[in-house]
């Protein structure tokens, strides 16, 4: 009896304690986080959430203590954790507005993981939806950098041109026209061997590819002018069919790894001196 006295007494305790604790030490407590995530220590501001998240049983803080922690879990690349903090927060949203701004955070969030695609569906629904038809040029905004994540700059250059996005739809336009046409790089190998390879810069690779497929065709139609049929077949489809193949697979690989430069040093730039919103 006396125990379940005792029980019964902790348990009223423990309610009272918490009780207190949303009431007095809620405020207290988020900007405790708050100010952690400032100092950007991420994993620290997660704990102390959580445990506000905890404690507020009237969920007062759901939408802002969700935010934060979705937020320190993309800081510190864990977007999966992430886009389960930010989709709590869209349930707990306040308004439209707090609402689109968690959207807009897991959008961000696919666009950094490279679902790019799935975060174009995302900003197209909130395109159609009426509650935020004022924040348009927002949706375009990012729907640009989908494309840029997406290696489609042509079309990221005519998402920023919308919105008059000069700095960005003149990076994305050059990025576009500097890039290398894989298939033109084969077409050319295909007609000449090396041409692709000269035509994405690759100088010496071109002169041997072009010149080991003119040495084994000399080789090839010597020997069947011979009537050296079977030296004919052998260095045919064994020595200048397998350089010719190989031009053609070096000068798609070759476009590749120069578009994937170009690309990574204009990303490089965006990271380290676009000043304007980046997710």
């Amino acid at each position: 009896m006396r125990i379940n006295c005792l029980k019964y007494i902790g348990v009223i305790i423990l309610m009272n304690y918490s009780f207190l604790f949303s009431q007095e030490t809620l405020k207290e407590q988020f900007d405790y986080s708050f100010s952690l995530f400032r100092q950007e220590k991420y994993f620290d501001a997660v704990t102390e959430l959580k445990r506000l998240n905890f404690f507020d049983k009237g969920k007062e803080y759901a939408y802002e203590s969700n935010l934060l922690i979705g937020q320190s879990y993309k800081e510190g690349g864990k977007f999966s954790d992430a886009l389960k903090y930010f989709t709590l927060a869209e349930i707990n949203a306040p308004n439209d507005s707090e609402l689109f701004k968690a959207k807009i955070y897991t959008v961000r969030v696919n666009i950094l993981r490279r679902t790019t695609e799935y975060a174009r569906r995302l900003l197209d629904q909130l395109q159609n939806d009426d509650r935020f038809k004022e924040r348009a040029d927002e949706i375009i905004y990012w729907r640009g950098w989908a494309y840029i994540f997406g290696d489609e700059w042509d079309k990221a250059a005519e998402q920023f041109a919308e919105i008059k996005n000069d700095s960005l739809e003149k990076l994305c336009h050059n990025v576009s026209s500097d890039k290398y046409n894989v298939t033109t790089a084969k077409v050319l190998s295909y007609i000449i061997p090396g041409a692709g390879q000269f035509y994405t810069g690759h100088y010496f690779s071109g002169i041997l590819s072009l010149g080991w497929n003119v040495l084994w065709g000399y080789l090839t139609v010597k020997a069947f002018n011979d009537e050296r049929i079977f030296d004919g077949l052998v260095i045919g489809n064994f020595l200048w069919l397998r350089f010719y193949v190989g031009n053609l697979q070096n000068a798609e690989k070759f476009a590749k790894e120069e578009n994937l430069k170009i690309a990574n040093k204009a990303l490089t730039w965006l990271q380290y001196h676009y000043s304007g919103k980046k997710p």
